[in-house]
């Protein structure tokens, strides 16, 4: 199981992302389920959207329609999710990441995320593990 990170769904989306091939890669080595954290919706959509056009969003949005990525609401990561953001302040962690955090180690810790500044330093912790490496 992989929690998706913007970064990774961006990269995802982007076929010329110099990323893009990585990323495919981790999630075809991963049976999947592959969960997206609701907290990074709206982050996700207005990326593609804005660099990558209105019809690419929707075909993303046609894969949670579908299934193919499972949205996770994370409705009891609230508390952890500020624990996230005030212990990681100087990062800054902030909301987005936080929730990618707070979801994955309910989920077993995998990340598909690009974003190793951040993501490698909560890392440290033991609860959650980037992908790809």
């Amino acid at each position: 199981m992989i929690t998706l990170d913007t970064s990774g769904v961006f990269a995802l989306l982007n076929r010329e992302d110099p990323d893009h091939a990585r990323t495919a890669k981790a999630l075809a080595d991963d049976p999947g389920p592959y969960v997206l954290p609701a907290g990074i919706l709206t982050e996700v959509g207005y990326l593609a959207a804005r660099r990558l056009g209105w019809d690419v969003l929707d075909a993303r949005l046609q894969d949670v329609q579908d299934g193919s990525f499972a949205l996770d609401g994370g409705e009891t990561d609230i508390p952890r999710i500020r624990e996230l953001v005030a212990r990681y302040a100087d990062l800054p962690l902030g909301f987005a990441d936080a929730a990618v955090v707070a979801c994955a180690e309910r989920r077993g810790g995998r990340v598909l995320t690009l974003d190793q500044r951040d993501f490698a330093v909560v890392a440290r912790e033991g609860k959650i593990t980037p992908v790809p490496g």
